[in-house]
């Protein structure tokens, strides 16, 4: 797969799949307003156009959806692509850019949502349907839903009753929280009202509008 040229430029191409991981990238082109071709893949399928299929797996050796490329530049973390996606726009100011301290708060916030936040969704998909059949485990679900509801504690010390993670600005940190919070409502993971209602608020921004329009379509 050759990175997409528009008159001799090269343009971001994001390889991704529904509302996957990849959404999060998606959403943040659109904030950014960067040039970019989006590329639907079917995660798992070794036929052309899938994540197995051998021309994907030269820029993804792991055949998982996002990938995201850039010229010679190829990411394939969903937080690192949005994360480049607004080092692109800084005028945007979808992360802190000139203050460490805030950008260490931005980046605190972002492993937390990785690490903790995001691990027990993955675990179910993972044992839900993602697994070999011989490898899954049912009893991990109660356990991946206690963890979820330790990190939901663990997520009100972070925003508490602010408008935004980061407080009174939108950032790339409210596109992962918001995509996470989706994913755990679709998971049937159990939300608190406020946190649905964020979700809500966040899903109603002009870029992730078209956002689901593209994947959607």
């Amino acid at each position: 797969m050759q990175p997409t040229s528009i008159l001799g430029k090269t343009m971001i191409t994001l390889y991704g799949s529904g509302q996957s991981r990849s959404f999060r990238a998606l959403w943040a082109l659109e904030e950014a307003a960067v040039e970019y071709q989006y590329q639907e893949v079917k995660i798992g399928s070794s036929d052309a156009g899938g994540t197995r299929h051998p021309e994907y797996l030269k820029i993804n050796c792991q055949g998982k959806a996002p990938t995201l490329v850039d010229g010679a530049l190829i990411l394939t973390e969903s937080a690192a692509m949005v994360n480049y996606i607004a080092a692109l726009a800084p005028e945007k100011q979808l992360m802190p850019i000139n203050n460490p301290a805030a950008k260490a708060r931005y980046d605190d916030f972002c492993f937390f949502m990785m690490s903790d936040l995001e691990q027990p969704l993955w675990s179910k998909g993972k044992h839900k349907f993602v697994l070999p059949e011989e490898h899954r485990l049912d009893g991990m679900f109660e356990t991946a839903k206690w963890e979820f509801k330790r990190s939901l504690a663990a997520l009100d010390n972070f925003i508490q009753d602010q408008p935004f993670v980061l407080g009174e600005q939108f950032s790339c940190a409210d596109i992962l929280l918001a995509q996470t919070l989706n994913w755990a409502e679709r998971f049937e993971f159990e939300l608190p009202e406020k946190l649905l209602k964020y979700r809500d608020r966040m899903y109603q921004r002009e870029a992730c509008i078209k956002a689901l329009e593209i994947v959607n379509a």
